[in-house]
């Protein structure tokens, strides 16, 4: 793994990109409820939704965010 500031520099600035984090935000959102929904849904319902499944819930949105964020970086890298 590459730890050069030089090289990785550039790939955060990419992915600070406002129109990168809104379109991650977004996937974060929709993807996130739709997991939530499917993975914690019948907590929810029964009202049992414990700090543990909070913090389960809160993960499941951060998984399509970087999904998204690194798509984005990538496809404007090869571009």
């Amino acid at each position: 793994m590459n730890n050069n500031p030089s090289l990785t520099q550039p790939w955060i600035r990419c992915a600070l990109n406002p129109s990168v984090v809104i379109r991650a935000l977004l996937m974060a959102i929709f993807v996130g409820a739709v997991l939530v929904s499917i993975n914690h849904g019948m907590c929810i319902y029964k009202g049992q939704f414990t700090f543990t499944c909070f913090w389960q819930s809160a993960l499941t949105f951060m998984v399509p965010y970087t999904v998204s964020t690194v798509s984005s970086v990538l496809a404007m890298k090869t571009s």
